[in-house]
């Protein structure tokens, strides 16, 4: 899946005839295991609010280019109606990220030509 900056919903890659195309969603998805970013920040929701786009747990960024790198800015409610300070992980160019989406994330951006990945637990 990907998010566009302006799009309501994100986009799913999905088999059609003639091979994968992005396509548009119509109803808010379950949160999935697999995100692509291209450039510009992805912000997506966690479990800090209704219908997450992304769980908590052991995530990997994968950059898609050698000159990416891939960054992810977390906020978590730390009570109600309140944010912590952002939590900030970034990798080298062309090379891979790993760290921890924290419990309670109200939000995440992810920015980066990267594929990001949530471990198998």
């Amino acid at each position: 899946m990907t998010w566009p900056p302006n799009d309501k919903l994100p986009l799913v890659c999905a088999n059609q005839p003639g091979g994968y195309r992005w396509t548009a969603l119509t109803e808010p998805p379950a949160p999935s295991d697999r995100w692509l970013s291209y450039g510009p920040p992805m912000r997506l929701h966690g479990e800090g609010l209704q219908n997450p786009s992304v769980t908590s747990g052991n995530w990997t960024a994968t950059p898609q280019d050698p000159n990416s790198q891939c960054r992810a800015e977390q906020l978590a409610v730390v009570k109600a109606g309140v944010v912590g300070p952002p939590q900030i992980a970034e990798g080298e160019k062309g090379k891979p990220l790993s760290f921890s989406v924290v419990p309670k994330l109200f939000s995440i951006a992810m920015s980066g030509y990267c594929l990001w990945t949530k471990a198998v637990s």
